[in-house]
């Protein structure tokens, strides 16, 4: 299946510090590649995989799973883990609950997390009839583009696959459940103004992540795709400084 122009995965070598970007639902990796490539400049090595079935066709992601987004991301922690010192994680949105994922699942082995407006709750009712409704509609509006800079586009799905948006409920479950684990600082990016994630899922973590580990910044000038939006520049600079705070090997310049 032909992969969209700008959807391509992203990958940079660079120093002992590694980071995993995870893009969102429907999403792809342009959406995270100005992000990348901003850390990249600044020493980290950096990998921005594509989710299997996105950056194609809603039909080809209709025939997907979290499942296999996540082992994805796991294949691509483990090879970061394989050439550098030290790892972090971090995610946009569905690529930022299964950030969280990773650090539950991996623990010590994912040094800190950074995610921008994450999700790990679900805000759409009517997804809990999603496992009925897949049997009677293929697709529903999709969610990609909500961007507050004018000019900018996500490169995403027009269309929501309602099969395999019926697998996360089991994927928010599952890091509910399990935000006891998560001990490595994590610093949360959250927009005011979203229109695609509720704030559920940061008054979760707030309420769960109570430990001293978790550090929230408002963005009040970007909408739901904050890496692409107005608030940007304070994203890549904000995690670049607390990675450099939280690494213990120094930062390479190339």
């Amino acid at each position: 299946m032909p992969v969209l122009p700008g959807a391509e995965p992203y990958r940079h070598d660079g120093g002992e510090v590694g980071v995993l970007l995870c893009h969102g639902f429907t999403g792809t990796p342009q959406s995270l590649r100005p992000w990348g490539e901003a850390l990249a400049a600044a020493g980290l090595s950096v990998v921005l995989p594509r989710l299997p079935g996105h950056g194609t066709t809603w039909r080809e992601m209709a025939r997907t799973r979290w499942q296999d987004w996540y082992a994805e991301l796991d294949k691509a922690l483990a090879d970061l883990r394989g050439r550098c010192a030290e790892v972090f994680v971090a995610g946009l949105s569905l690529g930022g609950c299964m950030a969280l994922r990773l650090a539950q699942v991996h623990g010590d082995a994912v040094r800190g997390i950074v995610v921008v407006n994450p999700s790990i709750a679900n805000d759409v009712p009517l997804l809990a009839l999603a496992p009925v409704l897949k049997l009677f509609v293929a697709s529903v509006p999709g969610v990609a583009g909500d961007i507050k800079k004018e000019g900018v586009a996500e490169l995403g799905y027009s269309r929501t696959p309602v099969k395999a948006a019926a697998t996360l409920p089991r994927l928010w479950s599952l890091v509910q459940g399990e935000l006891d684990k998560i001990t490595q600082p994590i610093l949360v990016y959250h927009s005011r103004d979203d229109h695609v994630v509720k704030p559920t899922s940061v008054r979760i973590l707030r309420e769960r992540l109570n430990g001293g580990n978790l550090t929230v910044v408002e963005l009040t000038n970007s909408f739901h795709v904050a890496t692409l939006d107005n608030d940007a520049d304070q994203i890549f600079a904000g995690s670049l400084e607390f990675i450099r705070t939280h690494a213990s090997v120094p930062l390479q310049r190339d």
